[in-house]
């Protein structure tokens, strides 16, 4: 079953880029489908890139609000509460302080 846990991690890090270009895609769609032929093409290449950034950095600071508030989403994808992968010895340093607290005191 460890197999399965690094199969949802490598998927959870992956589907993270796809979700900020969908977003992006998106972003740049409504743009293109509010406006349409209105203006020149310069201008709205212009808005639709602007659009598109806009909806990605959205789309990321969603996804570190996401990750800071869910423990299940963190430990599922082994990451601290900024996004950093975990290593397994401040996982075993992790584990050892909760076993501490939880032990009761002599």
């Amino acid at each position: 079953m460890r197999w399965l846990g690094r199969l949802g991690r490598l998927v959870g890090w992956l589907l993270t880029p796809l979700v900020a270009w969908a977003a992006s895609f998106s972003g740049a769609w409504l743009v293109l489908a509010v406006l349409g032929r209105m203006g020149t093409p310069r201008s709205l290449l212009t808005l639709v890139l602007a659009a598109a950034f806009v909806a990605a950095v959205v789309a990321l600071l969603l996804w570190m609000w996401l990750l800071r508030h869910s423990a299940r989403l963190r430990r599922t994808l082994h990451v601290d509460p900024e996004g950093l992968p975990v290593t397994e010895e401040v996982e075993l340093a992790e584990q050892q302080a909760v076993e501490a607290v939880r032990e009761p005191a002599p």
